[in-house]
Order: C-alpha cells, then structure tokens, then sequence
C-alpha cells in the first residue's frame, strides 16, 4: 500500500467518470460533505485513530473515489477504502502523534467522489492536528503567556488597521478574536498560535490572508474551484494540440483559428512562459486566437502585461486599486491606474483574440482578464473568476509568528472593487462538470465567436 499520494483511488476516479456520465440527467446539484472525522481545523486528534470516515449529503456512486494529498502531510494508509451504505467512505489510516495533517475529498484536478447523477462532490479540504502522545508538544519554541497576549493584541489591532478587506464581510475582528482570546494566549508554541489563528480567521474567506511560523505555512481559507473545463481532454478538442512545457500549450484548426493555453503567471516559471511568445510566432498568421488561462490561478502580474501588450496597438486603462494607509481619512490611500502598452520586441499578434476564463482564474491572471476585456480586439468567454486578489504584505507579532495582510483592493477601470465578486465574462458560458465529459462548451462557444469575428 502506498502510504504517499498524489490523488488516492485516481485511476477508479476515471472509470467511475465514464459510468456516471453515461446515464446523468439534464441537471444535479452537486454533492457535497455533511460530516468529516477527523474535519477541518480539528486539533488535538486522537493519535490512535485508525480511519477517516466522509459523510455525504447524498447518495453517492461507491465505484470512485479521490482523496488528495501527498508527503509527509497525508496520513499512511493501513488498508482498502470501503463504503457504508451510499453516503459514508471508510479509509483505513494511521497517525502520528503531535502531526499536522492535509488532504482534500476532491480537489480542482481529481473529481472522482460524484454522485448518483454524475456531478463531482464539492471540493472539501481537511487540515487537523494530532494531539501528542503525552506532556506538552514536542517543539522547543515553547511561547510565553505575556508574548502571545502582546500578540493577540497586535492582531487585532492590524486587522482593524492594516487589512484592505476587513470590512468586506462585516465581521468584528476584536469580537471574533476575543472568543478564543484565551486560546490564543496559552497556545503553548508560535504552531500552535498560528495554527488556532488561521482556523479563526476562515471567516474572511482569503486566500491571501495567512499565517507563517518558522518555515510553515497556515492558510486561513482553503476553497479548492472546480475549472469550467476537463483536465487532459484539450488533445482531444484542440487539433495539433501540443504541449511546448509545463506553463504553455498550443494548437491550430484547419480553418486557421490558432489555440494557446497559458497555465501560470508564476515567476519560478519564466522561462515557461517565455514559450508562449514562440507560440504567437508560430501562429502569426491565424485567423483568430483562443487564449486559453482556465487553470491560470496568477502569479507575477508583469509577466501577464508583457504578453497582453503583444494583443493591442495603443495603451488601455484596465485596472485600478489603492493601498491600505491607516493614517488616511478612510483608511486607503488615493486611487491608482494601472495601464497596459503594446509590448516591443515581441510578436504581436492583430487579429481578433478570444479568451477563456472561469472560476480557477484569481490573483494575476485576473489581472489578465481585465486587460483584455481593456483590449479591443479581444472578447472573454466562460465563467466568473474567483474575485481573490490582496498583495499581501508581512507583519511581525512579536512572538515568532507571521501574519500576511493583503495590503490593498483591486479595482476595475470604474474603481468597483471585485474581492469576493470576480470578473465576469463578456459572454457566459453556464455548463455543468458533467457537460464536460466529451466536450467542452466554453471553447465551442470561444470557436463560434473567433470564426465568426475573423469572417467579418
């Protein structure tokens, strides 16, 4: 057995796909988890539990399954998966004591958990805490009551200061805090504070707000998204289909309609990305193009800008924001512009251009999005991005944790913020994930427009 996983169950996930999409009907709301043990945020888990058990709240096809994670993180797997009844999955499993765990039933990559009717289970990440196995916890870093106080202080006061969106939901952070102030000061190591703190703060519902405490990471808000499109299945939609590296793709039909798939902006990725403008060399003479940035989550918004400014002639406004300045009236410095222009000494491309986008689009890359709904030549086809972009700036406690604050509010062109909102495309594509079992409605209706645009 495995004791290490990408995707628990992958290959049973793919059989089920093709059995449940065989006979789905017109429309399914998707399952989602009514109850998980060990759940989300849990600590102090009993060390000698021997299974994870997954409760739905419909009935489910037992013949797939997805349990993601990998590393030392995913707990060992002591036996096979098993289900009782059609609602609750059984995976046999051993802990170790005084261990941070995480996995996800489902995620944006592996869907196999469906229901009777076909529609994926709604991604549910689980991140739990073992308790130790006797005393105190292991980590030597042990904190002081009089440092966590000061800390849980500074928090409060830099949420209510310092955070772009600490008004976006309405929630009193010193009220919310104070519920499990007494947690936080007697959190006996800077993991422990950071850990209680990130569950706390999932109410902000930001991916952007998170915790650091040595060398790890304590997200507040894990939310995995479902992409408006099935991975693996573009060499069957796209002629020519051909991966250059792991950043960037490409293809052409043979009316001439060009296709080029843009999966990150990360910086660790730039020289990937630099292949994408080979691709608009090799497609410099197609009738139209389809970008392609569904699985795009962001990255170096200046990578975004230089290959949007090969796709328009003049410069175009296409963004604003405003920093966080608490020593501001209203607690945001003034209103910026954010431009695009044309980039030299790249290729450009002229004709008309059509991108796809969807829910995984966030951060970056909807940077991306808004240029080119800013450029003239090119249209947005699919679905709502995720509305998720902060800049997130460090702030010290003072008991060796971390907080990351994002430091300002993306804007659109007419100032409106889109945190928690997303921009929506210039033309929606509605489709369920079963719809994309053999094929992919966002890109038909992208090659529809493209042709009949190139035509004109």
């Amino acid at each position: 057995m495995r004791t290490s996983l990408t995707c628990l169950g992958v290959t049973l996930a793919a059989i089920g796909f093709l059995g449940a999409r065989a006979s789905a009907p017109a429309s399914a709301a998707p399952p989602k988890v009514a109850d998980a043990s060990p759940d989300n945020a849990d600590a102090g888990v009993d060390p000698s539990t021997t299974e994870l058990r997954i409760t739905f709240d419909q009935p489910m096809d037992t013949a797939a399954h997805s349990v993601v994670g990998g590393g030392d993180s995913f707990p060992k797997i002591t036996g096979k998966p098993r289900w009782i009844g059609r609602h609750t999955f059984i995976l046999p499993i051993t802990l170790e004591p005084d261990h941070d765990y995480w996995l996800s039933i489902n995620n944006e990559r592996f869907t196999g958990f469906r229901g009777l009717t076909g529609e994926p289970a709604t991604p549910y990440p689980i991140q739990f805490r073992t308790a130790p196995a006797d005393g105190p916890p292991t980590t030597p870093d042990a904190n002081t009551d009089e440092a966590n106080a000061a800390a849980f202080d500074r928090l409060v006061d830099l949420l209510e200061t310092h955070y772009s969106h600490r008004d976006r939901l309405g929630i009193d952070w010193r009220d919310l805090l104070g519920s499990r102030r007494d947690a936080l000061v007697n959190a006996p190591t800077p993991a422990a504070f950071a850990r209680t703190a990130a569950t706390m703060l999932a109410r902000a519902q930001d991916k952007h707000l998170f915790l650091e405490a040595g060398a790890t990471r304590y997200p507040t808000f894990v939310a995995p998204r479902v992409p408006n499109m099935a991975r693996g299945s573009m060499p069957a939609f796209v002629p020519g289909y051909e991966r250059l590296n792991d950043a960037v793709a490409i293809g052409r039909w043979p009316d001439g309609v060009g296709y080029i798939a843009i999966d990150t902006w990360d910086a660790s990725y730039r020289d990937d990305v630099e292949a994408a403008y080979d691709a608009l060399w090799r497609l410099h003479d197609a009738t139209a193009l389809v970008i392609d940035v569904r699985l795009n989550g962001g990255g170096d918004e200046t990578l975004a800008q230089a290959f949007a400014g090969c796709l328009i002639d003049e410069p175009v406004l296409y963004a604003k924001h405003r920093f966080v300045d608490p020593d501001a009236d209203a607690g945001f410095g003034p209103v910026h512009e954010r431009w695009l222009a044309p980039s030299t000494r790249r290729p450009r491309f002229t004709g008309p251009v059509v991108v796809l986008s969807g829910p995984v689009v966030m951060s970056s890359n909807e940077a991306f999005v808004l240029m080119m709904k800013a450029a003239p030549r090119a249209t947005v086809v699919g679905a709502n991005t995720q509305g998720s972009s902060g800049n997130p700036r460090p702030h010290e406690l003072g008991n060796a944790v971390t907080v990351y604050l994002p430091s300002w509010q993306a804007l659109t062109p007419d100032a409106e913020p889109f945190e928690g909102v997303g921009i929506a495309p210039d033309i929606e594509v509605k489709a369920r994930a079963a719809d994309f079992a053999h094929a992919d409605p966002v890109l038909e209706r992208a090659l529809q427009l493209a042709r009949s645009t190139s035509e004109d």
